[in-house]
């Protein structure tokens, strides 16, 4: 089985309390405190590897991690020594990798609006490609390249009107979305850059579907459509485009309800769209970001309050009024609060993302129950888990969720002012700190007082 089909980091085990890369999660709660996102260093590296192994017998496909899924210097570090590039969605990502010490000549600059700022500061860092998204941009980034007197190399991205099931927010291949040239606008924009943006080399095109994929037919039909594109390209303008990126989005098992297709199958849905074009395949870039990094992480949560109501949802047909006493009493709901929720994982408020988790001290033997878990923060749909069986809980207990390596700590906020996270690396039985939780300080370093306000 591959590990993006597992829902638990590769070293989890139980020993009493849980366990993940050797380490206690209990002394880690304690240790470093909660919410505390853990990631799980053997899994990402177990990953990385199975993506090599299914695709090395093709020597022209190339890959490149999605660093939105989770940008920082560690995991940076790791993922290089692993053999990836990195596909990057703004100046924060590309600093980071910078500093980390990544060969930039393996980075590609993604993103529908970037600004003349980022762009500058890709070309100084030497970025390796540029995935050109509109018209706007294309003028732009040969216009500072002439300024610099450089030349940048180029791919662009494109809509190839490939429709993949997942949920309307993360679909981004289809022809009315934000994101690249449609297939109309192609020979417009390739002619500019023949003819008038002389500081820009196209290499070739780029192509994201989507995230949370689980039908591989939609990367058959991207793959197959992007070659013809390419050679429909080549034979039209006398040019030869030697690269391709197909993105990524390969689906992750969140829940036991999940099946996603495994590493190798992905690689079998890849060489069928190649199949027809076998003689002429350009290189295929690959970008997993949520496959590489969501099974490598877990958030631990303090167990605080809890409460019981009537669970008026089991009567939708109907009056809550006219429940019985009786009717009441067999249908309660038990919500029981954590230390944290939607602004260190806003997932299932803005998806409806499903997760799972288990009790991370040793209950064995205690009674079991079917509750709800609630995050700490001021809004109603602030739920991070729906009617979930577990052990009866108690204030103190510490919450293992799993799956939270990936959209979590990169989509974090600072909401109801409340200090984000800390992250520890975890293998061998050791455990580093590489993100440290913020300070109330923090909070307000860059808060200023006008002078006409100050007492």
């Amino acid at each position: 089985m591959s590990v993006n089909q597992s829902k638990k980091p590769v070293t989890a085990e139980r020993k009493g309390n849980l366990f993940i890369g050797g380490c206690d999660l209990v002394d880690l709660a304690h240790k470093y405190k909660t919410p505390l996102y853990v990631l799980d260093e053997c899994t990402i590296r177990k990953i990385c590897r199975e993506y090599k192994e299914a695709f090395k017998k093709y020597t022209n496909i190339r890959m490149m991690y999605a660093s939105k899924a989770l940008c920082t210097s560690a995991v940076a570090r790791i993922i290089e020594e692993e053999g990836f590039g990195f596909d990057t969605v703004s100046a924060g990502e590309i600093y980071t990798v910078y500093k980390a010490g990544v060969d930039m000549s393996k980075v590609l600059f993604n993103g529908n609006n970037k600004t003349r700022k980022e762009l500058e500061l890709a070309i100084d860092l030497k970025v390796g490609r540029f995935s050109v998204d509109n018209f706007y941009e294309a003028e732009l980034l040969n216009k500072i390249a002439q300024e610099k007197g450089v030349f940048v190399d180029i791919l662009l991205r494109i809509t190839p009107g490939i429709e993949c099931h997942t949920h309307e927010y993360i679909k981004t291949g289809q022809i009315d979305s934000k994101f690249g040239f449609d297939m109309t606008q192609i020979d417009e924009i390739i002619y500019l850059i023949l003819n008038q943006y002389k500081n820009l080399r196209l290499r070739g095109i780029h192509a994201h579907i989507g995230s949370q994929i689980f039908e591989l037919k939609s990367y058959i039909d991207e793959v197959g459509a992007l070659l013809e594109e390419i050679q429909r390209i080549n034979k039209s303008f006398n040019i030869k485009l030697d690269e391709m990126n197909i993105g990524g989005g390969l689906g992750v098992k969140y829940t036991e309800a999940d099946n996603p297709p495994s590493v190798e199958d992905l690689a079998a849905a890849v060489a069928e769209g190649m199949k027809k074009y076998a003689d002429d395949i350009p290189t295929i870039y690959l970008e997993p970001g949520r496959s590489i990094i969501s099974t490598a992480g877990v958030t631990l949560y303090t167990v605080g309050s809890s409460k019981v109501v009537p669970n008026i949802s089991e009567f939708e047909n109907r009056a809550s009024l006219h429940l019985s006493a009786k009717e009441i009493k067999l249908n309660l709901r038990k919500y029981v609060s954590v230390d944290g929720g939607m602004a260190d994982n806003p997932r299932p408020s803005m998806y409806q993302a499903e997760y799972e988790a288990e009790v991370a001290n040793d209950k064995s033997g205690c009674e079991s129950e079917k509750v709800t878990i609630a995050g700490r923060y001021c809004e109603s749909g602030d739920i991070l888990i729906k009617s979930i069986e577990l052990p009866k809980l108690i204030s103190g207990d510490i919450l293992c969720v799993y799956n939270t390596g990936a959209y979590n700590y990169s989509m974090a906020s600072n909401y109801n002012m409340v200090e984000k996270p800390a992250m520890v690396l975890v293998n061998n039985s050791q455990s580093d700190m590489i993100v440290n939780r913020e300070t109330l300080e923090d909070l307000i370093a860059k808060d200023n007082i006008p002078d006409r306000l100050k007492k």
